[in-house]
């Protein structure tokens, strides 16, 4: 892919140590690319991983998977992005691991992560850990991803009630993490709705955004304190992407901020929905028509030919209606008659205006505004303190 110097959603990002002013071992990255020299469409990738680990190693498990994921990713063609995505992530969980075992002070530690990877409009997403995925559409919040702790297992089989698994000792009992000793299975489930199966939520990939929808990628600082609900309540559309992800901020450490807080928000532009109207505009041929209308057809054509002959011989000069003017009597022609065409009459060096052409809807590319758009650089924005 090709590195493009600007994403076409609206990207805002915040990063907080938290209240209890610990290390921040979170790391986060965005980038935009293009998919080729021959194919514009535009991409972005995002990541956040959230470190676990003594001795500030939970910091550069973070940092390897950031920086192994997107450069595999970079380095693709974006095709099969699902695959490539799981690939990449079980890779950085290796990589983190044998990291892990070089140096002892390292020993055990590991990252959560969520991946986004947009193509285009279309959503491709995997996860491990309690990082989360929000999708935002007509003022509702969709949870796409699914924890992989203990506590959700609880709660999946009935074990625990919502409001118990806030307080459950082992609400941070993680199952599924990269640089864990047995190879990384990454979940590449998208959940759209709960009676999903999860064969019905990984054929959710490739989901397509629509203009306005905006994503939510969080560590577990800000999901650990404040409700989905409250999330949604918070993202007020009137307030500035960063300003309505700092509230969040605001709220998780008013409410103790335990642990580090992540956030990033990306939307697809409203002014995308002018570019979708034109990519419905295909042509569509009609239906083949039957032998009634083919025989009635014909018999209207020949009907119409034998119209315009008669009046041909009726009012045709030296015809029936029409007497015939001799040569002598002709008018003679005063001004020749005007026959330019439109492209001589352009503007030198210019050209005609391009014919309006359908756009494929797996093909947008809506650019925003320099002023709508916060830009992330790879590999990252955020350092230790």
């Amino acid at each position: 892919m090709i590195p493009s110097r600007r994403a076409h959603l609206h990207v805002a990002a915040v990063t907080h140590p938290g209240a209890k002013n610990k290390p921040n071992e979170d790391r986060f990255a965005v980038s935009a690319y293009h998919l080729s020299s021959a194919d514009p469409t535009p991409v972005l990738l995002a990541v956040i991983a959230d470190g676990v680990g003594g001795h500030r190693a939970g910091e550069v498990a973070a940092e390897m998977a950031v920086e192994t994921i997107s450069r595999l990713v970079a380095e693709s063609d974006g095709s099969q992005p699902a695959l490539l995505l799981s690939q990449a992530m079980a890779q950085a969980s290796l990589h983190i691991f044998e990291q892990s075992h070089r140096d002892p002070a390292q020993v055990g530690m590991g990252t959560t992560c969520i991946c986004v990877w947009i193509i285009g409009d279309r959503l491709y997403a995997a996860s491990a850990g309690d990082s989360r995925l929000y999708l935002l559409r007509r003022g509702a919040i969709q949870r796409l991803t699914t924890d992989h702790t203990w506590v959700q297992e609880a709660l999946d089989n009935g074990v625990l009630s919502p409001v118990e698994a806030r307080s459950h000792p082992n609400v941070h009992v993680i199952h599924r993490y990269l640089g864990s000793k047995q190879p990384l299975r990454p979940d590449l489930r998208l959940r759209l709705s709960a009676g999903e199966s999860d064969a019905q939520a990984e054929a959710n990939q490739g989901l397509r955004l629509l203009p306005g929808d905006r994503l939510l990628l969080s560590s577990d600082g800000l999901t650990d304190l404040v409700e989905d609900g409250e999330i949604l309540a918070h993202l007020n559309p009137t307030d500035e992407h960063a300003t309505a992800l700092q509230k969040l901020v605001d709220l998780a450490n008013q409410r103790g901020g335990h642990d580090n807080i992540t956030i990033l928000s990306l939307e697809m532009p409203l002014e995308a929905a002018a570019v979708h109207l034109a990519s419905t505009m295909v042509f569509r041929p009609s239906r083949r028509l039957g032998l009634p209308y083919l025989v009635a057809g014909g018999l209207i054509g020949i009907g119409l030919l034998l119209a315009v002959g008669l009046s041909w011989l009726l009012y045709r000069p030296g015809g029936w209606l029409r007497p015939g003017l001799t040569p002598h009597t002709s008018p003679a022609l005063t001004q020749p008659v005007a026959t330019t065409l439109l492209a001589e009459t352009l503007p030198a060096g210019s050209t005609p205006p391009p014919t309006l052409t359908a756009i494929p809807p797996a093909t947008l590319t809506p650019q925003p505004t320099a002023l709508s758009v916060t830009y992330t650089p790879w590999p990252t924005n955020t350092h230790p303190p």
